[in-house]
C-alpha cells in the first residue's frame, strides 16, 4: 500500500492495477466517531484493564497464601521432628545411665567381694585383678586397626588360670550367699 500511495502521490494521478483491481484514486480522511463511542470504548478498554489487574492480583494473593500455608506446614513437621528426636536422645541418655550406674555397682561388689576373699587369705582374689588388666588390654589390641598381629604374653595360661580363679570367687561367694 505504501508503493501504491508513492507511486500515486509521486505519479499525479495515475491509474494503477493491484491484485487484478483497478485503483483510480486513494482518498485519506479524518474520522471522528461520536463521543459517545468514544467514551463507551474507553470504558470498556478501562474495564479490561481492570479484570486482567484483578486477575493477577487474586493469583498473587492466592499464591502468597498457598507459600504462606506450606512454610507454616514445614515448620510444625520440623518442630514435631526436633521433638521426636529429643525424645530419643533423652531416652538414650537415661540408657546410658543406667547401664554406666549398673556397672559402677557390679564393679562395686565385685571389688568388695574380691576385698573380702583378700582379707581371708585367698591369694586367688588378687588374680582377679591382673587377670582384668589382661583381659582389658587384649581387647584394645585385638579392636585396634594399625595392628594385624596380635601378641600374647608368655603367661597366656596364666590369664586363663586367673579367668578360672575369678570363677571359682565367684562360686564360693555365690555359694556362701545362698547359705545363711
Amino acid at each position: 500500500m505504501v508503493d501504491l500511495l508513492g507511486g500515486v502521490s509521486g505519479r499525479g494521478c495515475r491509474h494503477h492495477t493491484l491484485g487484478g483491481v483497478k485503483v483510480t484514486r486513494i482518498e485519506i480522511k479524518d474520522i471522528q466517531p461520536p463521543q459517545d463511542l468514544v467514551d463507551a470504548m474507553a470504558r470498556q478498554l478501562k474495564a479490561e484493564r481492570d479484570k486482567r489487574a484483578q486477575i493477577l492480583e487474586a493469583g498473587g494473593t492466592r499464591q502468597a497464601e498457598i507459600l504462606r500455608a506450606e512454610g507454616e506446614k514445614q515448620a510444625a513437621i520440623l518442630e514435631a521432628e526436633g521433638r521426636k528426636e529429643a525424645a530419643f536422645r533423652d531416652a538414650e541418655a537415661r540408657e546410658r545411665q543406667a547401664e554406666a550406674e549398673a556397672k559402677t555397682k557390679a564393679k562395686a561388689k565385685a571389688t568388695h567381694l574380691v576385698s573380702q576373699a583378700i582379707g581371708k587369705g585367698n591369694i586367688n582374689a588378687l588374680n582377679y585383678f591382673v587377670a582384668q588388666k589382661y583381659v582389658d588390654t587384649l581387647q584394645q589390641i585385638g579392636t585396634a586397626q594399625n595392628h594385624k598381629l596380635v601378641l600374647m604374653p608368655l603367661e597366656a595360661s596364666g590369664v586363663i588360670g586367673s579367668i578360672a580363679g575369678i570363677a571359682e570367687l565367684a562360686k564360693e561367694s555365690l555359694g556362701k550367699q545362698e547359705s545363711p
